[in-house]
């Protein structure tokens, strides 16, 4: 044996043997896929009966989300249903049932995004006692000991944490992180901003705190997290309405929280975005797509694929013949591993 073989060895041997992977999904430059949406929905029946009040996506699914060349999915999902009882044991067949969409995508080679769907709330009341938040740093530690693969799996603390103030979200997404790094988990992490999370008002202040302020102190010893915003373009940026917002309207927008990213050396992940399939809102669509081109940018998930989403104006179909209209300008922009393009200039229009 060579010298070198014995090097080789010498590394590979105890990688294997600890269960560690050389190239993982979270390890691409950028993370472009969909949301998949279901076992987030029903929230008036809580924890539900599945399959009746609420779904995951099957195999199926995943498999034509890889096809189509996206690299990650965003899954939702509510507290309650995962860990019925505050600070209580998991529900082990939900817990089950996120393991299996966790490896049916790792077989497909797609990243999973777990979203806790909860709105800074657990059933209906908002985290803000210290049992409440103390449950909520728990949860994503044993999440994470339960989910121990961070070469694909990566942890979004909370969607639209609206039902707490701005100032206890991030004091709370911070003391999370620091539990997470404590508690030995390497898993790429997803911290969202405060109130609804809106990228359009990042420099906002809600009771004298903006989330450009609140986040801009993050850290991680492990470099491995990106703050997460939404975005949609209708005309109150709620993502409830079919009309949007011309494309130029979002360029300084992005242009503006694409900077404090640079100057706060963090990335960013535009974890929801939707719209109809207007001529109009297709145009926005794309530009948002291209100004999401820059180095400031780890990637974002479209809202929303899933099977019960029926006649949803922003859904993307997964098994019909004629796909959905939003899906061509995905399609164009989801990463394969080329060079990142500079960002679109504010008013040019979508190549």
């Amino acid at each position: 044996m060579s010298r070198l073989q014995a090097l080789l060895l010498s590394i590979v041997l105890p990688a294997l043997a600890s269960g560690t992977s050389w190239a993982g999904c979270l390890d691409k430059t950028r993370l472009t896929g969909v949301n998949l949406a279901g076992a987030e929905f029903n929230t008036k029946k809580l924890p539900g009966v599945v399959f009746k009040d609420y779904i995951y996506p099957n195999s199926k699914e995943i498999t034509y989300i890889a096809a189509q060349g996206a690299n990650i999915i965003r899954l939702p999902f509510r507290w309650e249903r995962l860990q019925p009882s505050l600070g209580g044991s998991f529900d082990a067949a939900e817990l089950k049932r996120i393991q299996t969409v966790v490896e049916q995508a790792q077989q497909n080679d797609l990243c999973v995004l777990l979203d806790v769907h909860n709105y800074a709330k657990y059933y209906a009341d908002p985290i803000t006692t210290p049992q409440a938040q103390e449950a909520f740093v728990q949860l994503w530690v044993r999440l994470a000991e339960q989910l121990n693969n961070p070469d694909y799996v990566a942890l979004g603390l909370m969607n639209e944490p609206a039902h707490i103030p701005l100032a206890t979200w991030a004091a709370l997404a911070k003391r999370t992180l620091a539990a997470l790094r404590a508690a030995g988990s390497t898993h790429l992490v997803m911290v969202g901003g405060g109130s609804w999370n809106g990228l359009h008002s990042w420099f906002h202040k809600h009771d004298g705190l903006s989330n450009a302020e609140a986040f801009a102190g993050l850290k991680d010893p492990l470099k491995r997290s990106v703050i997460e915003v939404h975005q949609y373009a209708d005309t109150y940026y709620s993502g409830m309405a079919q009309d949007c917002y011309p494309p130029d309207h979002f360029n300084a927008r992005f242009e503006r929280i694409g900077q404090w990213a640079q100057e706060n050396g963090l990335t960013l992940f535009l974890g929801e975005f939707g719209m109809a399939a207007t001529e109009g809102c297709m145009q926005t669509l794309e530009r948002f797509l291209q100004l999401m081109k820059g180095n400031e940018w780890k990637g974002w998930s479209y809202w929303a694929a899933g099977s019960w989403w029926g006649t949803y104006p922003f859904a993307l179909n997964t098994n019909a013949d004629t796909p959905s209209p939003q899906w061509a300008p995905l399609k164009n922009q989801f990463y394969r591993g080329d060079d990142l393009s500079p960002p679109q200039a504010p008013g040019e229009a979508p190549q």
